[in-house]
């Protein structure tokens, strides 16, 4: 329903919500981790679920796989990262948005799944990304 997947984040099958199309809230992240909130509460913060509205008018959503990665999934994102770094025909220096991008997406699968090992690496791990994020957005105001 969603479409082809087009992220190296792995998602859920897409699930009818409601009819018609409703907006979500956003939940901002705690600085404080709470113990109560379950891995899936965590990664859907962490990773908002994907929306899409058919033409229809039905909702579906895609809510981040909560199920841990085994040895060969992770092999398989690294042999993927490559195929689509040479499909898309990222640049090996320099600024370049499409390598920018799948390593973005690559490094979301990374803190999916770390987060369901372990939820304190996991949102260290996004504090690393958004410090990474914001200075990445420096460094190209300063270029």
């Amino acid at each position: 329903m969603l479409g082809e997947q087009n992220s190296l984040v792995k998602y859920s099958t897409p699930v009818l919500v409601s009819g018609t199309s409703k907006t979500h809230p956003n939940k901002k992240l705690k600085k404080e981790e709470d113990d109560t909130h379950h891995t899936e509460d965590i990664l859907g913060e962490i990773l908002p679920p994907k929306e899409r509205t058919a033409n229809n008018g039905q909702l579906w959503v895609q809510t981040v796989l909560s199920t841990p990665a085994t040895k060969i999934e992770v092999m398989q994102l690294h042999d993927e990262l490559d195929k689509r770094l040479i499909h898309r025909q990222a640049r090996e220096i320099g600024l370049c948005p499409v390598r920018e991008e799948l390593f973005d997406q690559c490094f979301d699968e990374i803190i999916r799944q770390i987060t369901i090992d372990c939820r304190q690496r996991g949102l260290l791990l996004v504090r690393v990304r958004d410090e990474y994020c914001s200075q990445i957005k420096a460094y190209k105001s300063l270029y």
